[in-house]
Order: structure tokens, then sequence, then C-alpha cells
């Protein structure tokens, strides 16, 4: 199989969009509680931009290794892609986050707010790089 770039795109642009909708409307005021950030912060940061672009970046460069993945495993249909997604994230992301937050003694709902928005982004992105696979002419 070969690398569909449109697909990495759209797969990117969906994870950010998770991330837009799971910061900004569902768990936006616990996330800033648990981060101990006010309202006001938040809104005066030096480079409001800069996240937001350096995430859309790092969600798209995850898609496209997630394609990678989708292409050496076989993940040609969203149940697989969304399962290669699940797995790189129960294997690599879930373990390395909760590992620090022990460390940093975090809170466990911080963790969950974290650790769970890659998840889903993962899992969404693999489902859409699974079902919209390019077929080797």
């Amino acid at each position: 199989m070969r690398t569909n770039y449109l697909a990495v795109l759209v797969a990117g642009v969906a994870y950010w969009i998770v991330g837009g909708l799971w910061f900004g409307v569902f768990f936006g005021k616990a996330w800033l509680t648990l981060e101990n950030i006010t309202p006001e912060q938040a809104q005066h940061m030096a480079n409001p931009w800069l996240p937001y672009v350096a995430s859309f970046v790092f969600d798209v460069l995850m898609a496209f290794v997630l394609a990678q993945l989708c292409a050496w495993r076989s993940a040609n249909t969203a149940a697989r892609g969304a399962a290669l997604g699940i797995l790189m994230w129960i294997g690599f992301v879930g373990p390395v986050m909760y590992t620090s937050y022990l460390y940093e003694m975090r809170p466990a709902g911080l963790y969950a707010i974290n650790g769970f928005y890659p998840l889903v982004g993962l899992c969404l992105a693999g489902a859409i790089l699974g079902a919209w696979t390019k077929k080797a002419a």
C-alpha cells in the first residue's frame, strides 16, 4: 500500500478538531481548574496562536506515522485502523503519560482529561486512515 496524503491530512485535521472540542467544549473548565490556570491567564498567553499551530503540525505528523503503521499492518478498514490507533495508545502514550503523572503527583482527573484525548484522537485518525487506504497500482 502507498501513503494516501490526503487521508493523512484529513486524519490530522480530525485529530486537531477533537482536541479543540475536548479542551474547549467538553473538558475546558475542568482542565483549567486541574492545571491551576485561571481563565484570565489562559486569555493572556504570550503567543496564543503557537499551541494551535504546533498541535496541528504534531497531529498531522502522528497521522502520517499512523498511516505508515496501517500500511505495514494491512489495517485497511476503519475497524482495523481504529484498533491500531488504540493499540498505539495502550502500548506507548497511556503508559508514558501515566508514569509521568505518578512521579509528578498530578491528579488522576487531569490524567483522564489529558490522557484519553490522544486515545480518542488516535482511534479516530486510525479509523479514517484504515477506511481510506490507497491500494497499490
